[in-house]
């Protein structure tokens, strides 16, 4: 059987990767002061031992006009290459080829941090930005070309095996290129041969500059995606002016503007795999340089697919190595199903990005911290019998983490599954990606040799008889009640979830028939609300979105109340709000913002708008509830108090019963605890 594609060598110039498969660029926050950190040289480092074929780094600035964020590495500045040569040292030990991409971000910027005029080709405000930049005369022209050529021999000096030219989503010479943001009437403006006259001069000074030991690439934008701007058809002719330089080894691309659509650039789960391709596809059809396909892959199938298909020569894959350093190196030894798969959730890589907070991962607690040795196996000394109660990802993660040292880890659950509240928000459209965290956490225990017992219910008689060393409470949150829903309830509901009945014949919201219920109960089809829904969003996030789209695929009638200025504030963090906008408008959802619900009055809804203080009012059939949960820790509670200390038995607890919060927040919980297991003075 002839060898796979993806684990084909193929020379890209000077240089020759092992496999199709490149750890493309992308922001890591990882920077401090300008300068490359350690953090950087662990992170490249982790995922070349794990088999990328290439690795191409983040953007380095080539010139002081451009610093559009806090953590960028400032080429420019001959300090980095000290701190460019443990990146390089680190990867080569793999033998691993790593590239530097360069750029100059251009009218896609601030002056924030540099207290300068932000150049572009003309001044033309980015929407983003909304910051005037100057357009640049040919003085200035002449010292970015220069400034490239510049930065390309540090990085040269830095030990990189090569150099991409960042002509895409972010930078001054897509600026130039596209006809949106170009404005000009002399030599650099007006037709496309014009508009790529900069990339030709970057072009050849930069391989003047590394002469032809050095690979060299372009990442082209094959669609901006917004009105007036670059398209396929001008993309392909970039692409066939490049080629005919001479001067450049391969061709990466992209689709999309960093600023106005960057929500197709790192697209969610929402976009289908592979939504990109048409671009490398009709690239690689026009030129015959080795073309560089991205978009959105989970797996190497996909990979081999895209390049048996013919549409491009390599494949870009970060989040997928992101998520495990390991992916490449599992997926060649055949061992694809002990790979842990990229969720395409952006909560801690894109969305701690944007918060400008270094780039994580919400199921793995390693990525961002290799430096500091986190998630390292640290075989313990004493093993230790652990139990933990609850299988959603807090409680896998403390098995993952503790079971990883040696200790021997028992999860009881009272489901009949894993998951928790990962396994319910799962069962949304377009969400099932979700799941694979529990996938994943599942299969990691059970090669770490974790015994999982479900069905099973857990009290402080139970522990006792069992004895662990350590038992680790994961039971969760359960749904609370707001002050303004009638009945005495005390603020939460009760175990199982319900409210307590307010003694007349009716349930604890005062009215016959439950008809306020929690997203949880929707989604769990434990409640089948019907006719007008009204979903109040307390929590900014996809819980009311994800509901409101079950209910309204289902016939309702549905409007969504927030006090926030948007329904589901959080999801442009996480670049799904673009996208909920054209869902929600297509299946008729109505979207109230800035309002608060006050009270509720037999049938009607009290409502208030809070920048004016009008009162609304509502008549819904149901109010579906997306708010703020409370700790399921009851159990807890019981143990805490019961004296398991002096019977040799530690109690910790972790994830949504010490406070509700977010699935990255319960991973870091529970392998915080579970790698101090035994670690303990």
């Amino acid at each position: 059987m002839a060898e796979q594609l993806v684990w084909s060598p193929l020379r890209l110039g000077p240089v020759t990767v092992s496999n199709r498969i490149v750890f493309s660029a992308h922001l890591t926050n990882y920077a401090r002061n300008g300068l490359p950190s350690a953090q950087h040289a662990a992170y490249y480092e982790e995922r070349a031992r794990g088999g990328a074929g290439l690795i191409i780094t983040e953007e380095h600035s080539v010139h002081p006009t451009d610093w559009p964020y806090e953590k960028l590495i400032h080429g420019f500045n001959r300090a980095v290459i000290p701190g460019y040569r443990r990146i390089t040292d680190a990867v080569h030990r793999h033998r691993v080829p790593i590239f530097a991409q360069i750029n100059h971000n251009g009218g896609q910027a601030s002056s924030m941090y540099s207290r300068l005029p932000v150049w572009a080709p003309s001044s033309v405000a980015d929407p983003l930005f909304r910051e005037v930049p100057k357009a640049v005369d040919r003085a200035e022209i002449a010292e970015i070309v220069a400034s490239y050529a510049m930065v390309a021999a540090n990085c040269a000096e830095g030990g990189f095996d090569g150099i991409e030219l960042q002509c895409s989503h972010s930078s001054i010479v897509r600026g130039f290129l596209s006809p949106t943001t170009n404005r000009r009437e002399d030599e650099y403006g007006g037709s496309l041969a014009n508009r790529a006259r900069l990339l030709v001069e970057i072009v050849a000074a930069v391989r003047a500059a590394i002469g032809l030991d050095l690979a060299l690439g372009v990442r082209i934008c094959g669609d901006e995606l917004i009105e007036g701007g670059t398209t396929i058809d001008e993309a392909v002719e970039v692409a066939r002016m490049v080629e005919a330089t001479g001067n450049v080894d391969y061709i990466n691309t992209s689709i999309g503007v960093a600023t106005a659509s960057l929500f197709m650039i790192e697209a969610s789960m929402h976009i289908p795999p592979g939504y990109a391709m048409f671009i490398p596809s009709a690239i690689r059809d026009a030129v015959d340089l080795p073309v560089v396909g991205v978009g959105r892959f989970k797996d190497p199938l996909q990979a081999e697919r895209a390049l048996q298909e013919g549409q491009c020569d390599l494949v870009g894959i970060v989040r997928g190595q992101i998520a495990d350093a390991d992916f490449v190196r599992k997926a060649r030894a055949g061992y694809t199903d002990d790979a842990r798969l990229c969720l395409s959730c952006n909560q801690e890589c894109v969305g701690r990005m944007g918060l400008n907070r270094w780039l994580g991962c919400i199921e793995n607690p390693r990525t961002g911290r290799e430096s500091l040795g986190v998630g390292e196996s640290r075989p313990v000394s004493v093993d230790k019998r652990v139990l933990v109660v609850g299988a959603g990802p807090a409680g896998m993660q403390t098995a993952i983490a503790a079971a990883r040292n040696g200790h021997h880890v028992t999860v009881c659950e009272r489901d009949d599954s894993p998951g928790g509240m990962v396994k319910l928000a799962a069962t949304v459209p377009n969400r099932a990606e979700f799941g694979d965290l529990v996938r994943n956490q599942v299969n990691e225990c059970n090669r770490l040799g974790v015994r999982f017992e479900f069905g099973v219910s857990v009290d402080v008689d139970q522990v006792r008889r069992r004895h662990p060393d350590v038992v680790v409470i994961a039971t969760g949150a359960r749904p609370s009640v707001p002050y303004w829903v009638p009945g005495d309830h005390g603020g939460v509901r009760n175990e199982s979830g319900a409210g307590e009945d307010g003694g007349d014949g009716t349930d604890a919201y005062g009215r016959r028939g439950r008809w306020i219920v929690d997203v949880t109960e929707v989604l769990d089809g434990s409640v089948s609300p019907s006719g007008n829904v009204l979903v109040v969003d307390e929590l900014g996030f996809h819980q009311a979105t994800s509901v409101a789209e079950v209910l309204a695929d289902r016939g309702c009638d549905v409007e969504i109340v927030t006090p926030g200025m948007v329904v589901g504030q959080d999801l442009g963090i996480t670049l799904d709000m673009e996208n909920w906008w054209i869902r929600a408008e297509s299946k008729g959802i109505a979207q109230t913002t800035e309002c608060g619900v006050m009270a509720v009055d037999g049938a009607t809804v009290h409502l208030q708008h809070h920048p004016t203080g009008a009162q609304l009012t509502r008549t819904p059939d149901w109010v579906v509830l997306a708010i703020p949960a409370t700790p399921a820790d009851a159990l807890y509670n019981e143990l805490a108090g019961a004296g398991l200390d002096a019977e040799g038995i530690e109690v910790h607890r972790v994830g949504d019963v010490i406070a509700p919060r977010r699935a990255h927040a319960a991973v870091i919980d529970g392998e915080r605890v579970g790698a101090t297991i035994g670690a303990r003075s």
